[in-house]
């Protein structure tokens, strides 16, 4: 009888589907990447994408898993899934979608709903805090589905994040993990549980108890692959499906912070700040620290909405001429931009950045817009894609401080993870900016790790979390900081990025009022 020694961990991010096999010492033995749009449009500011992209995706990935890459699927003890976080699917009784998945990405909102009210109501106008409730209730796509296609909100037998959708397309029951569960949802983040029945939340949108999935700690059985899925995807039969977390989570774990001492970087799409936590600390205050991939810890994060999202922005607004060279080399677009920034000197000749393309509700505000200040004519094409790299580690620098204070924890070093980790100049300025040694994971792949950690421990191939991530996870390239550049850095960061926000507040606020934008 074959050995079964591996775990296959699935990981559906924004832009592509990656099916991948692990060994119990977090030796990737192979990868399937099947990439997709990341959403379409059809009105300014919506992101929506069909769920058959995803499930069609993951059907491709293993079974090109088997095929090309020859892997033996009789030695696979269980499987694990990661998805994107805050993107909803609607689906009927027989787990079909009722209207395409609206992404996390999308930007849509509800006016005009009627405030909370009763004894939160009134909780909520003594806290002064109603402003931001309302803001939690435009943004909740349930409201918006309710209100505009409340047809659909009729049919919907349950409301699934993406994590609760391929869970039922795997096995057919409708289950997810506590640590998916990220998205204007009535969840409770400190119980890690469905909110209780007296909760303010269920009064903020339409969702009721009914339309929700059963939800199973990290390491637990989400279900078994069914005799349907096992024919699309060639997953054997009956194999366990392992509750993991959402991608940010697993990156964590996959990066090995166990300790909030740890920070974890995140350079993807969202660039994050995370610690994982035994207590409950809300990084910012009535912002919860989101579920860890460790049961029963919390994972404080701090983000900046589109993180290296801009990278893919410079490159399409003005990186035309590497984008053609790299087609020709046949290299990566990103390998370019880091060489042709070289030559840029840290600080970037004063040019400063303040990186919020995309507001958050709470850091700094939903009033903020994107800025670049200290222009003069010696800045360069190449000085400005430098000021993204810099402006991103600034204002994540600012996020590990918040939750410094909060946790009352120092950081003392940083795990780097995501795209923009595969930037040598990225992970220096990184360092210099912090001034703490700043550690690549050998292994690009910390998500789908992540989540492979948690089939390990839920199969009881390693006996718990410390075991598997010290047997797992390894450590690459250290990026240590330098002492003259981060005293340049530190002057920018004090003298002049920590007052460009409250500079900039009031103008950022005329804008909104005289253009409507953002809303």
């Amino acid at each position: 009888m074959k050995s079964k020694d591996l775990v296959l961990s699935i990981d559906n991010g924004t832009q592509s589907l990656k099916a991948m096999a692990f060994d119990l010492y977090g030796q990737m033995q192979a990868i399937v990447k099947v990439p997709f749009d990341p959403y379409y449009s059809e009105h300014p500011g919506w992101a929506e994408q069909d769920p058959d992209i995803y499930w069609e995706a993951l059907c491709r990935a293993c079974r090109w898993l088997w095929r090309e890459k020859q892997l033996d699927s009789q030695r696979i003890a269980g499987v694990a899934l990661t998805t994107q976080r805050g993107t909803v699917i609607n689906v009927d009784r027989a787990g079909s979608p009722l209207r395409p998945a609206i992404t996390w990405l999308d930007q849509r909102k509800t006016f005009g709903l009627p405030p909370v009210g009763g004894l939160w109501g009134i909780l909520f106008r003594i806290a002064g805090v109603s402003s931001t409730i309302a803001y939690l209730q435009r943004e909740a796509e349930a409201n918006w589905i309710r209100t505009h296609q409340p047809e659909i909100w009729e049919k919907t037998h349950k409301y699934l994040l993406l994590s609760g959708y391929l869970t039922y397309q795997l096995t057919g029951e409708f289950s997810d993990s506590t640590g998916c569960q990220v998205g204007y949802i009535p969840f409770d983040y400190k119980r890690l549980s469905w909110a209780r029945d007296a909760d303010w939340k269920w009064r903020a949108m339409p969702v009721s108890p009914e339309v929700l999935p059963r939800l199973i700690p990290p390491g637990g059985r989400l279900g078994l692959i069914s005799a349907w899925a096992a024919e699309k995807t060639g997953i054997p039969v009956g194999l366990p499906l392992i509750a993991a977390a959402a991608d940010k989570a697993c990156e964590v774990l996959g990066s090995g912070g166990l300790e909030p001492s740890t920070g974890c970087i995140s350079y993807g799409t969202t660039a994050t700040v995370n610690v994982t936590h035994r207590k409950y600390v809300e990084p910012v205050p009535l912002l919860p620290p989101y579920p860890s991939a460790i049961p029963g810890r919390y994972s404080p994060e701090i983000q900046i909405f589109r993180g290296y999202w801009m990278v893919s922005w410079f490159k399409r607004e003005f990186g035309h001429l590497e984008k053609e060279k790299a087609e020709e080399l046949g290299v990566d677009a990103e390998a370019l931009f880091d060489e042709f920034i070289d030559e840029i000197p840290p600080g970037c000749m004063g040019l400063m950045l303040q990186p919020y393309w995309s507001p958050g509700i709470k850091l700094p505000g939903p009033e903020a817009k994107g800025s670049i200040i200290g222009f003069g004519d010696i800045h360069t094409r190449a000085h400005v894609y430098r000021s993204i790299i810099e402006g991103l580690a600034y204002a994540l620098r600012r996020g590990k401080e918040s939750i410094e204070k909060r946790t009352g924890v120092d950081i003392l070093e940083l795990r780097v993870s995501g795209g923009g980790s595969q930037s040598r100049n990225a992970m220096q300025a990184t360092a210099d900016i912090f001034n703490l040694p700043c550690f690549r994971p050998k292994l690009y792949e910390t998500s789908g790790l992540g989540a492979a950690i948690n089939a390990a421990v839920g199969l009881g191939l390693h006996p718990d979390y410390t075991s598997a991530v010290n047997a797992m996870t390894h450590t690459g390239d250290i990026f240590e900081p330098r002492p003259e550049t981060h005293k340049l850095y530190d002057a920018l960061y004090r003298r002049v990025y920590k007052k460009m926000y409250k500079r900039l507040k009031p103008l950022y606020e005329e804008i909104r009022e005289i253009t409507g934008y953002p809303e």
